[in-house]
């Protein structure tokens, strides 16, 4: 591996970043680069006063798969673990929230450079913070000229509104959406293993927290951020997703007097969400009786229909990434070459693009 000659210091910072990205603690980086635990651990904490070796910064560049490059740029933002809405926070291990986090700072790498060169979408958003959720689902469709239609492609809406949409590549269903305001702007992530139905309703849900939740957000007094997120918090960002994509007026009109299985199939294209988010909502607005909330979400059980979708819908992806790439290639930067103009790992910049099984050329 050729190292190119930097002239600027080494970022203890960015170390930390790229080891936390890859799930590496002090000792199985140091087991798989040879030096000791105490060097990595030194090199983290007083880097710039001991910065490594260039033998060193190679095997760490080669272990941790991230340009030399890389190590030796500007500090990256912080983003504080209590301003960060976590879909499944209870379920995440410390090493799976602190890589999760760590590709939430990357991504600030990929906007500013985006923002820098492309005039994007300005924000969008009400304040609806001690909302109900229904409400709010209903203030922000107004807000937003939605009525009570079907929304088309999520991504490409929240987008249009302001938000910065970036894909997870972790895997792991433990980690599977996350939010935070960073500087007046909202961000999402969407972990791309999930169903497209399920990561559209993580996004609804993201969009909840950061209408219902901020932290730090240009409706905040101050930054506070000690709030932390909590069940009722969940459960309020998953009743207005449920209210969101699934308009009680819209969902009424539709449904027969008695509805089956089959039927759940079939009309929960209407919304594009999963089958059992429809039931829930179903029951949730008094369309269905608690009897038949039971024999649907049992037969849904039965079928499999909690970790496969029937009749399933393409996935969405972000049409900003859509637009700018091929400006870009024109420029010539392509794919591979935009990574290396951002000193990021190419695999890190495709999986937050949502292009995880791009070829690049």
């Amino acid at each position: 591996m050729c190292l190119e000659r930097v002239d600027k210091e080494f970022n203890p910072d960015r170390f930390k970043i790229a080891r936390l990205r890859r799930k590496m603690t002090y000792r199985r980086l140091a087991e798989q680069t040879g030096l000791s635990s105490k060097t990595i651990s030194k090199y983290e904490k007083d880097g710039i006063n001991n910065p490594p070796s260039s033998e060193s910064l190679k095997k760490i560049s080669q272990v941790l798969s991230y340009p030399a490059q890389f190590f030796f740029e500007d500090d990256i933002d912080e983003i504080s673990t209590e301003t960060v809405s976590f879909r499944a926070l209870s379920k995440m291990t410390a090493a799976q929230r602190d890589a999760a986090i760590s590709a939430g700072r990357l991504s600030l790498i990929v906007n500013n450079y985006i923002q820098d060169n492309f005039e994007l979408p300005k924000q969008d958003f009400i304040d609806l913070r001690g909302c109900d959720p229904e409400i709010a689902a209903e203030t922000i469709r107004e807000h937003w000229a939605l009525g009570s239609k079907k929304i088309g492609n999520l991504i490409h809406l929240l987008e249009s509104k302001g938000v910065r949409v970036f894909s997870l590549s972790e895997n792991t269903l433990d980690v599977d959406a996350f939010s935070f305001w960073k500087d007046g702007l909202p961000f999402i992530f969407l972990n791309n293993r999930k169903s497209a139905e399920r990561s559209r309703f993580d996004a609804a849900h993201e969009l909840g927290h950061l209408l219902l939740h901020k932290h730090a957000s240009p409706f905040d007094d101050s930054i506070d951020v000690s709030l932390s997120p909590s069940r009722v918090a969940e459960q309020e960002a998953d009743n207005f997703a449920s209210a969101f994509l699934m308009p009680k007026a819209s969902v009424a009109n539709a449904i027969p007097n008695y509805i089956t299985i089959e039927d759940i199939i079939e009309l929960k294209s209407r919304w594009s969400v999963s089958a059992v988010s429809l039931i829930f909502r179903l029951h949730k607005v008094n369309l269905i009786t608690e009897w038949q909330y039971r024999k649907l979400m049992e037969e849904a059980s039965i079928r499999g229909y909690r970790k496969e979708e029937p009749q399933p819908i393409p996935r969405e992806k972000s049409l900003i990434f859509e637009k700018i790439m091929p400006v870009l290639a024109k420029e010539g930067l392509g794919v591979k070459s935009f990574a290396k103009e951002l000193k990021l790992p190419l695999d890190e910049v495709t999986n937050l693009m949502f292009m995880p099984s791009l070829i690049a050329r």
